[in-house]
């Protein structure tokens, strides 16, 4: 069942089309670093395809009908759209369903310090990192600070090229005999990943020069206080914009790709698709990094409230129709899969692992070693979503994460299958997962897009 690398297929109206979905892509990654970014970019590009809030809707008591396009919002970190098909709402929906965050450091709420004149800003990390990849390296932060009047002031530092960048230090070889014979995971300590943010003291300061030198700055450029921290979300995350990466310019190189390259060719599907005979459904959530928790992750009430106030808002609300709407939807959690690697083959397994170049992965279960925390999809519902590939020339291939023994991972999968729906991983091969810096097919994207766009056309 070997699957051929897909390039070969392509025409040169084919490699127009993958090119445009790539540069989309790769813009949106430059723009979506955060969470928060990422709900703002989905809710301009949705309002400019016709998409309305559903607050809109509730506020002015407008029935909505079939054929409308509508998009609901948690906490600016969690975004569910629906395009409302010809079918009634208990034959269930097609949903695809990603995730917006992405390993990172975290600020914390009690940051700033300043030892021998040099300032710096403690961090927490967030998801599953490897410590020592995020030292060495031009990083920038993102994100908001919540001041103690109401005002939101956002925070974008080290992405222009007139802006500077922060940076975490790392021991030069010469001293660092010892570290370098400490396990990876012990080399670099997580109370070590303090980002390097000032070396100029104040002038006419005594104590702590460098630190008032650091909150002067960002008093005149954001008006904010040390305080200020307690109510902040900032994020250090890799500095630079996505690149095209290799000579043949077939793959793309950037930060965040888990899970923002499913989560965005989820929506260009949502968005060209037109008229569904089944309602069209694109669910993109936060919080899956640290286990799907809180009020913006897939643990959280937010989809199925959402989709209560969609059938309240169709006046059609029950309680039996919306249990019966979310048993007979299908979900493909569209979340990535670890993509062969030949320089690492010892902990994967060749006949079932993902390939770059071969298309869209489907994962019928995840989880760990036994299939711990997987789902595990029924073979009828595999055999549905052969057929839709097949029938759209959608390229795709199917995977484990890596040996049985080897380790694994999970995703959102088995926490929408409680509401008894059909629900299978789909996504797209990456290389280099969970790093700094994460590489994908440019080809393995465009498919994704194909793929979950002929899914959401399925009656």
């Amino acid at each position: 069942m070997n699957r051929e690398n897909v390039w070969k297929s392509y025409d040169a109206q084919e490699e127009e089309k993958l090119e445009a979905v790539a540069a989309a892509y790769r813009s949106f990654l430059d723009n979506g670093k955060t969470e928060r970014e990422c709900v703002a970019q989905i809710i301009k590009e949705a309002e400019a395809a016709g998409y309305r809030s559903l607050d809109e809707f509730k506020k002015s008591g407008k029935k909505i009908e079939k054929g409308d396009k509508i998009y609901a919002v948690e906490m600016n970190k969690a975004i569910i759209l629906f395009q409302v098909g010809e079918q009634d709402m208990e034959s269930g929906m097609n949903i695809l369903c990603a995730h917006i965050d992405s390993p990172r450091l975290d600020i914390k709420q009690n940051p700033l310090y300043e030892d021998t004149e040099l300032a710096y800003l403690d961090t927490h990390y967030y998801g599953g990192v490897k410590k020592y990849q995020w030292v060495a390296m031009p990083l920038a932060m993102h994100g908001i600070v919540a001041k103690k009047d109401g005002t939101v002031v956002n925070i974008v530092v080290g992405e222009d090229e007139n802006d500077p960048v922060l940076y975490i230090t790392d021991l030069l070889p010469h001293l660092g005999g010892k570290q370098m014979q400490e396990t990876a995971a012990e080399a670099v300590r997580g109370e070590a990943l303090d980002i390097l943010i000032g070396s100029r003291p104040l002038k006419d300061t005594e104590k702590d020069a460098v630190k008032e030198q650091v909150l002067a700055v960002l008093k005149e450029k954001y008006g904010i206080e040390e305080e200020d921290f307690l109510s902040a979300e900032l994020e250090i995350v890799p500095a630079g914009k996505a690149r095209e990466c290799g000579l043949d310019r077939s793959m793309i190189a950037a930060y965040g790709q888990d899970d923002r390259v499913c989560a965005y060719t989820s929506f260009l599907a949502m968005l060209d698709v037109q008229a569904p005979k089944k309602t069209a459904c694109c669910l993109l959530v936060d919080k899956e990094e640290i286990g799907s928790v809180g009020a913006t992750g897939m643990q959280s009430r937010f989809f199925e409230n959402s989709v209560a106030e969609l059938l309240d808002a169709m006046g059609e609300y029950s309680d039996m129709k919306l249990r019966r709407t979310l048993r007979n939807c299908r979900m493909l959690s569209s979340d990535v899969s670890a993509a062969y690697d030949p320089l690492y083959a010892d902990v994967y397994e060749k006949k079932n692992s993902a390939y770059f170049g071969k298309g869209l992965v489907i994962n019928k279960y995840t989880g760990a070693r036994g299939k711990s925390g997987s789902n595990d999809a029924n073979a009828e519902y595999v055999s549905c979503l052969r057929r839709i590939f097949d029938d759209s020339n959608v390229a795709f291939q199917t995977a484990e994460l890596g040996k049985v023994d080897a380790g694994g991972g999970g995703t959102i999968a088995f926490i929408a299958a409680l509401y008894g729906m059909e629900v299978i991983d789909s996504g797209v091969a990456v290389l280099s997962m969970h790093a700094p810096w994460e590489v994908t097919s440019k080809a393995d994207v465009y498919e994704a897009k194909k793929g979950y766009e002929a899914f959401l056309k399925e009656a």
